[in-house]
C-alpha cells in the first residue's frame, strides 16, 4: 500500500468482547505495515472501538471520537462498534468523523480504511466523506472471523467464540447492536488456542456476547453439531486436550446451562478455573419478571448449591442492576436479603440506565439517579465484604498461581498472578524467584497487598 497515513492509534470502550476484537484490529493493521501508538500520542489514523451498552457508554464513545480529532485535527476519524449500530444516524452527521464500520464488518477494517484513504485526493475540501455504512446486523447470520496474537507480557488471552444475543432483555440493547447468535466454528476456535499456545499463553477465557448459547444457532440451522447436547461441553473437552494449556476460563454464563449434567462433566475437566460469573442482575422475582430474565431467584440459587456441591468452595461472581423501573423499597430489600443469603465473591453493580429502542426505557416506575446512586452503594459494600471474606477463608491454603507480570505496590516489588478460583495473590519479590508465565505454588495469608491482592509466599512448581 502507498501512503503516508502509516500511523495509527487505538481506543477500545466496553466489554472483553470489543477487547478481543480491539486486539484483532491492533494485529491486522500491524499485519498492513502501520505502526501502531498509544491513544495518547498524535496519529494519522484514529480507531475507536465504541460501546452502547449504557448511556454512559454512548457518552464515551463520542467524547473519545471527538478527543482524537482535537489530538490531530488532520487524522482519519474511524468509529467501530455498537454505538455506531445504535447511532448511526446521528453519526453520519458529525464532521469530525470520517469512516463508520459496524459490527461484523471489524475484519474489514484494513481494506476499508485504505479504499476511503485512496479517495481522498478526488474529493473536495468542503465535500463531506463517503461513510462506509453499517451492515442491518439484526439479519446477520455469519460468524465474523477474527484472530489475536498473543502479548509478549501476558499469559492469559481472550478466545471470542460467538457473537449475538436472542434474549431480548427489556433493559438491553445489545440485540440491536449485535444482533443474534452466531456461533464460531469448532475448528477455527481450536486453531487459535493451540497459535495461542505454541507462543506461551497458558490460560485461555472463553468470551462472547452470550456464551451459555454457542452453538445453539446450528441447532436451529440442522447443521453439524445439532446433535450435541451441549456444544460448548463438546469443545471444552477438545480444548482440554491441548497440551500447552493449562487453564480455561468462562467469561459468562447463563444460570440454566448449569445442569447437575453440565456441572458433573465440567468437574471432570481439570483445567476449567472454579471460578463462574452467573449474570443475576435482581433478587427479585417481580423484578426478574419485569427484566424478562428467564429464571427465578430460586433457581438461580440453585444453581450456586449445585456447583458449589460439585466444585470446593467455587468463585461466583454476578452482575446486578439497581434502580430498575418500578422497584420499588421492598424489592430491593429482597434483593438485598437474598444476595445476603447466596453470598457471591464478587457482584458488579449497575445503576440502571435506560436505552432507547428498549421496552425498560418506557416503563412506568422510573427511579431518580440519588435512589440508584443509594441503592448501589448498599450493594457495593456488601460485595467488598463478601469478596474480602471470601479470600481470607483461603488464608494459610497453598494454592497454584500463574505469575502474570511483576507490579510495584506501595514502593516494593511484587510477582503477581490469580489462583484457579480468581484470587489474586502478590509475592514479594525481594523473597522469591518466580518467572512471568510460570505456575507457583503459593501459601496464602490474611494480610491484603494493595486493593485487592493478598499476600503470599511461594515456590516454583516442579
Amino acid at each position: 500500500m502507498e501512503n503516508n497515513r502509516k500511523c495509527i492509534a487505538f481506543h477500545n470502550l466496553g466489554c472483553k468482547v470489543n477487547a478481543y476484537e480491539t486486539s484483532a484490529m491492533i494485529l491486522a493493521f500491524e499485519k498492513a505495515g502501520y505502526r501502531v501508538v498509544p491513544f495518547e500520542e498524535t496519529a494519522d489514523i484514529y480507531v475507536i472501538n465504541t460501546c452502547s451498552v449504557t448511556n454512559i457508554a454512548d457518552r464515551k464513545s463520542r467524547q473519545m471520537l471527538h478527543r482524537a480529532a482535537k489530538q490531530n485535527p488532520d487524522a482519519i476519524i474511524v468509529a467501530v462498534g455498537c454505538y455506531v449500530q445504535a447511532a448511526y444516524e446521528e453519526l453520519k452527521k458529525d464532521p469530525l468523523v470520517h469512516v463508520i464500520v459496524g459490527n461484523n464488518r471489524k475484519a474489514d477494517i484494513v481494506s476499508i480504511v485504505e479504499n476511503y484513504i485512496r479517495e481522498l485526493p478526488e474529493k473536495e475540501a468542503s465535500e463531506k466523506p463517503t461513510l462506509v455504512d453499517v451492515l442491518d446486523i439484526a439479519h446477520e447470520s455469519c460468524y465474523e472471523n477474527m484472530k489475536v496474537d498473543a502479548s509478549s507480557s501476558r499469559n492469559r488471552a481472550y478466545i471470542k467464540i460467538q457473537d449475538g444475543c436472542n434474549m431480548f432483555c427489556t433493559y438491553c440493547i445489545i440485540p440491536l447492536t449485535r444482533g443474534r447468535i452466531r456461533s464460531r466454528e469448532v475448528s477455527d476456535i481450536l486453531a487459535e488456542a493451540e497459535h495461542l499456545a505454541a507462543q506461551g499463553i497458558g490460560e485461555i477465557v472463553l468470551t462472547g456476547i452470550h456464551v451459555s448459547s454457542y452453538g445453539r444457532d446450528w441447532k436451529q440451522k440442522g447443521e453439524a453439531g445439532a446433535a450435541d447436547v451441549s456444544p460448548l461441553l463438546s469443545l471444552l473437552k477438545r480444548l482440554h486436550d491441548i497440551p500447552q494449556i493449562h487453564r480455561i476460563r468462562l467469561s459468562s454464563l447463563e444460570p440454566r446451562i448449569v445442569t447437575p449434567e453440565f456441572a458433573t462433566e465440567l468437574k471432570r475437566l481439570w483445567k476449567v478455573c472454579p471460578h463462574f460469573h452467573l449474570s443475576l442482575q435482581s433478587g427479585c422475582d417481580a423484578t426478574l419478571k419485569r427484566m424478562n430474565r428467564r429464571y427465578t431467584a430460586a433457581e438461580y440459587a440453585d444453581c450456586c448449591k449445585l456447583l458449589r456441591s460439585v466444585y470446593d468452595r467455587p468463585a461466583l461472581t454476578t452482575d446486578v442492576i439497581v434502580g430498575f423501573p418500578g422497584e420499588t423499597e421492598e424489592e430491593f430489600a429482597e434483593t438485598v436479603r437474598y444476595l445476603e443469603e447466596i453470598d457471591l465473591y464478587e457482584m458488579h453493580v449497575f445503576k440502571f440506565s435506560p436505552r432507547k429502542d428498549t421496552p425498560a426505557a418506557k416503563m412506568a416506575g422510573q427511579l431518580t439517579e440519588a435512589v440508584k446512586a443509594s441503592r448501589s452503594d448498599v450493594l457495593i459494600e456488601m460485595s467488598e465484604r463478601h469478596s474480602k471474606a471470601y479470600r481470607e477463608a483461603f488464608a494459610g491454603e497453598t494454592m497454584e498461581i500463574l505469575v502474570e507480570e511483576i507490579l510495584t505496590i506501595d514502593g516494593r516489588d511484587y510477582y503477581v498472578g490469580f489462583t484457579k478460583n480468581y484470587i489474586r495473590v502478590a509475592v514479594p519479590a525481594d523473597e522469591n524467584t518466580l518467572m512471568v508465565n510460570a505456575l507457583a505454588e503459593v501459601t496464602l495469608t490474611k494480610s491484603p497487598i494493595g486493593t485487592d491482592c493478598v499476600l503470599g509466599q511461594t515456590r516454583v512448581m516442579a
